[in-house]
């Protein structure tokens, strides 16, 4: 497994981690027992990286992992976690009371007393923008609660506006071949500034695996059935953004590239997760997982190296033919 400099953390990650939204069991039934077994087979495949967040689980997996790294104290493991999204995210609610008592929440979750790294979880662009959300943060830094800070956001706007910050050590954006935005700006300037870069939904909420159709039915406490319509957040999170039927012939068509650049035993949602590895400035990827066969699959993208440039130039032209249309000026 490549490893990579995750930005001003100064913390060398795999640059396949392991995101563990799944594992707080928010869509779909996913046990202890399972979600132990994901993080050691992810860790056996060589993932260093794990990202959670207060309200996966209501802090089920923040548990999960805590325990899962304090099993394994000379791994060399970081672990990222987010937080303010406990309350409405509204600008009143980005305050420095309550960033101390989510994080030391967290901080009992995790079972350590400075926390790797934090993100702000996709907060309002009016908190983004404000000088005062970042002199608490380096307040937290200096006390030692935290070690670094980064901002998960929504639109590559908010993206370069946090980049501009001089503490800010990373950025969570979404980015795959179905999102292509942050290719135009955002990359370049969060490497220009050694901001460390955190590729989230790296296969489109599944679509990328070539996995579904459109008969595939998603449990009713699955964000893929609820949120397709953004009732309950931002919808670029499902499916990225695009119209399920788009996107499932979408995916048909990039499981055939993959078939046709002749990529020996490596599956659609491999290469799409090894396709932004390639990406100049990328730190790390962290698709989810919901068992173990997953997770060691898709940490196997770490290794998948180089790709055919008539594969990159077939994501290019699926992405514009199709895609580009639906999401590239919304986020």
């Amino acid at each position: 497994m490549e490893h990579r400099i995750l930005g001003r953390t100064g913390r060398e990650v795999s640059v396949v981690g392991l995101g563990t939204w799944q594992l707080g069991a928010d869509w779909g039934d996913v046990s202890e027992a399972d979600a132990l077994a994901v993080l050691e087979a992810s860790a056996e495949a060589g993932v260093t990286f794990y990202d959670t967040a207060d309200v996966y689980g209501d802090g089920r997996s923040e548990q999960l992992v805590g325990r899962f790294v304090a099993a394994h104290p000379d791994a060399g493991f970081t672990v990222a976690t987010k937080m303010g999204r406990r309350m409405d995210q509204v600008p009143a609610n980005y305050v420095e009371a309550n960033f101390r008592q989510w994080l030391d929440r967290s901080r009992k979750n995790l079972g350590v007393d400075t926390i790797d790294l934090v993100q702000l979880h996709c907060p309002p662009s009016e908190v983004i923008d404000d000088d005062a959300t970042y002199d608490v943060l380096d307040r937290l830094v200096d006390e030692g609660v935290i070690a670094a800070y980064g901002v998960s956001v929504e639109t590559c706007a908010q993206a370069l506006s946090a980049i501009a910050r001089p503490h800010v050590a990373s950025i969570q954006i979404i980015l795959n071949a179905f999102r292509m935005k942050p290719l135009d700006e955002v990359l370049a300037a969060a490497e220009a500034a050694g901001v460390g870069i955190i590729a989230r939904v790296p296969l489109a909420s599944g679509l990328l695996s070539g996995n579904y159709d459109l008969d595939t039915a998603f449990a009713e406490d699955d964000h893929r059935t609820y949120n397709r319509d953004g009732s309950a957040f931002d919808v670029g999170e499902t499916f990225s953004g695009v119209d399920y039927a788009t996107g499932v012939e979408a995916a048909r068509e990039f499981s055939a590239l993959v078939a046709d650049a002749g990529l020996a035993d490596v599956t659609p949602a491999q290469a799409a997760i090894a396709w932004i590895i390639r990406q100049p400035g990328v730190s790390t990827v962290i698709p989810g997982a919901r068992n173990v066969s997953q997770a060691s699959a898709n940490a196997a993208a770490g290794s998948v190296g180089e790709l055919p440039s008539s594969f990159i130039e077939g994501v290019r032209d699926l992405y514009d033919r199709r895609v580009r249309e639906q999401v590239h000026a919304r986020w």
